[in-house]
């Protein structure tokens, strides 16, 4: 079977992303429409070698449309993602909008791909945050082993994470410091460039940021419930790739060792973990990657049954595009396929 495919937000980072996956993975689609804003009307958009013309979201006709890939953020995601349900497509969401309403599934294929089946509620799947994708991949395999009791986990995000804006200004930003002009800020609270700022998303009435509560609230929801987990969210100068250092408290004993060989043989997850300089990942290496890397895997002597990590991935990719195409490939092959049977 093949699917016709729309990608709202296709100009976009994560949008162009989602079109350069579905093609490397040799999605099966019969045709794939790229749509976004009416100033985007008429720009080319890429799919493979194919040049496609973006068309408007407001005037589309989503009849006929199997799967609708979004990623225009919330407040489009808001208005469009139940129009365009209502019309037969079964939406897959990049913003946060939909992740903690209790009848859409929040899904990381590796970790729950069988909470899929409730997207016939509203026609709706969630995806997660970008840092919490890659999180929750690492600590499924871990804690079906020894039940994860806390985690505490510190964030190094790259500016893609906050779009073309972002990124253009660590660019910008760059450039000028090294030519001594004046530094211009405008996606950012303070100067991203040489710099780090512990601040993604609005600040929330306990002193956590937005960001990190998500982290807390979808690995609960993904995951386990009953995990506690707390988390401090840092952009840094880095394009592409997120990167978390996480310390982890289990019920049950497990050793650094252990840990490595269940990694090493999970799904999603690569283990670079040599104890010698450069014997671990960067987020400069993970880009363009599928994976999700884990390396410096150590036991932590401050708790009982702690362990120690290092955790990168591509937050284009396994954060966002490549998380949603694997869940239209799960939607595809587990219940589609059932439908049109």
């Amino acid at each position: 079977m093949a699917y016709k495919v729309a990608v709202v937000g296709a100009t976009g980072v994560v949008g162009r992303e989602m079109l350069n996956i579905l093609h490397e993975r040799n999605f099966p689609v019969s045709e794939v429409v790229p749509l976004a804003s009416r100033r985007s009307v008429g720009k080319d958009a890429h799919f493979g070698n194919q040049k496609i013309k973006v068309k408007a979201l407001d005037d589309y006709d989503f009849r006929g449309v199997d799967i609708a890939l979004f990623s225009a953020g919330g407040a489009t995601s808001k208005e469009w993602a139940p129009r365009v349900a209502a019309q037969g497509a079964v939406v897959i969401d990049n913003s946060s909008q939909w992740r903690m309403d209790p009848d859409v599934p929040l899904i990381v294929p590796e970790v729950n791909a069988d909470a899929i089946a409730g997207y016939t509620k509203k026609g709706i799947i969630a995806n997660p945050n970008c840092s919490t994708a890659q999180l929750v991949v690492a600590l499924k395999p871990l804690h079906d082993r020894a039940t994860i009791k806390r985690v505490v986990v510190s964030t190094y995000q790259s500016v893609s994470g906050a779009g073309n804006d972002g990124v253009t200004e660590l660019e910008r930003q760059t450039k000028a410091i090294l030519v001594n002009d004046p530094v211009e800020k405008q996606k950012f609270t303070k100067q991203i460039a040489f710099n780090v700022i512990p601040h993604i998303d609005v600040f929330m009435d306990d002193g956590f940021t937005k960001e990190e509560w998500k982290m807390t609230a979808e690995t609960k929801k993904i995951l386990d419930p009953k995990i506690k987990l707390t988390a401090t969210c840092v952009r840094v100068p880095v394009f592409i790739g997120h990167s978390e250092a996480v310390n982890i408290e289990f019920e049950q004993p497990i050793s650094a060792d252990e840990a490595r060989e269940i990694l090493s043989s999970a799904p999603g997850v690569q283990v670079l973990d040599r104890r010698e300089p450069g014997g671990y990942i960067t987020p400069l290496e993970c880009a363009g990657d599928y994976n999700t890397f884990v390396s410096r895997i150590r036991e932590d002597f401050t708790v009982e049954n702690g362990l120690a990590m290092w955790v990168v991935s591509d937050n284009l990719r396994k954060g966002a595009a490549l998380n949603a195409v694997q869940i239209a490939e799960e939607l595809a092959a587990r219940h589609l396929k059932k439908q049109a049977a």
